[in-house]
């Protein structure tokens, strides 16, 4: 992995530093305004009817599919020009995010595995980008710079692995008309870029906005939409060229997402009424398997992984990385915030209860994992000279 920061990442890493202040903040004020007593009229106005869909609805699959549309437009980045790009770069990110993904799906599975609750086993498998380089940009220049490419690079494989199990295993009932429709939309995208080579966005996102409606119609997660949109536009391999549409709507949707469609995500998502019997709730099999997959599984996973990776020679720590900031970003990858949630609202859709329980849960453990991360690194992450 090289030290090499592209100036599109520094100005990510920035956006997301602030992002998660403001994230920070409106957490707290829909907590606030839910627990106290005009909650009920708090909460009754995301689920005020708007065109068909509740005003929850449209920030959860229209709002969030211009998320997703930039995860994958800087996933694409890191595959064409990024630390993605190499498979010799790619592989330690891979490996961290694959055991980032896998144990904390485990630790939820094993505690609910026969229980109604199993299909929260997704909740813990994502990181939230804005948190957790949000609390790895409050180390400042005391980590060193591949631990920030590295944790990027990481969140974004591990939301790529949530978005596809949120494809296959959240999908309760599919339309394969609306779905091949969707399809075929798709495939008119790619002639688009592919054959025809048309340049301008605008066309690109009006018949992007028709595929979201059809995905959204066929029982799939309208929010794949976004994904697949941002790699149909257009992309230039040369790592710092702003003309190519992809890399002009990525450097023009960073403070959209940051600074609007991710606060009106949490004000939305986090106003949880608690119940009189929260701290039962949070000792329930669903809660402790979501707590103990974000704070425990996560670094465990994620180092064990990288370990594995490294000494069976697959590939090598960067020169200024330790096994300890391994460890620090394996913490910080126990924010799961924003996708946790996510997740949670299409595991538990029929059940209220269920759902506060969980974003109990998932409050709970992307504080922790984020407080013990930034411990962590303030204490042992300063740079090494060579791999410890």
């Amino acid at each position: 992995m090289t030290s090499f920061i592209t100036n599109t990442f520094n100005s990510f890493f920035e956006s997301e530093k602030a992002s998660g202040v403001l994230l920070i903040a409106c957490t707290i004020f829909s907590l606030a305004l839910a627990n106290l007593p005009i909650g009920e009229d708090y909460l009754r106005l995301w689920h005020f009817q708007l065109a068909g869909l509740s005003v929850e609805e449209w920030v959860n699959d229209g709002l969030m599919a211009v998320f997703f549309l930039l995860i994958g437009l800087e996933l694409e980045r890191e595959l064409y020009c990024g630390e993605l790009s190499s498979l010799k770069s790619a592989l330690l990110p891979i490996f961290a995010a694959i055991g980032g993904i896998c144990v904390p799906a485990l630790i939820h599975f094993s505690l609910n595995g026969n229980a109604p609750t199993r299909a929260g086993m997704g909740i813990p498998m994502a990181t939230d980008i804005a948190f957790a380089l949000g609390a790895l940009a409050l180390m400042g220049s005391r980590v060193p710079s591949s631990l920030k490419v590295f944790l990027a690079a990481l969140a974004v494989m591990d939301d790529l692995g949530a978005i596809i199990v949120i494809a296959v295993f959240y999908t309760a009932q599919v339309s394969f008309a609306y779905l091949f429709a969707a399809a075929a939309v798709f495939t008119l995208l790619l002639a688009m870029n592919r054959f025809l080579r048309v340049r301008a966005l605008t066309p690109y996102l009006i018949v992007g906005a028709l595929m979201w409606f059809l995905m959204l119609k066929s029982g799939v997660h309208a929010t794949i939409a976004g994904v697949l949109l941002a790699f149909a536009i257009p992309f230039s391999t040369k790592q710092e060229d702003t003309s190519s549409p992809s890399h002009r709507l990525e450097h023009f949707l960073h403070r959209p997402v940051a600074f609007f469609i991710l606060p009106v995500f949490a004000l939305a998502n986090t106003g949880v009424a608690i119940a009189p019997d929260w701290a039962h709730q949070l000792v329930s099999v669903n809660s402790l398997g979501i707590l103990g997959g974000l704070v425990i599984g996560k670094p465990l996973g994620i180092s064990l992984m990288c370990f594995l990776a490294v000494t069976i020679g697959v590939c090598k720590l960067p020169p200024d990385l330790g096994w300890r900031h391994v460890v620090g970003a394996g913490m910080l990858g126990g924010i799961g915030f924003t996708m946790s949630i996510f997740i949670t609202n299409l595991a538990f859709n029929g059940s209220a209860e269920l759902v506060s329980a969980s974003k109990m849960a998932i409050l709970l453990a992307s504080l922790c994992s984020g407080l013990l991360g930034i411990a962590w690194l303030k204490i042992y992450g300063g740079p090494v000279v060579k791999n410890q």
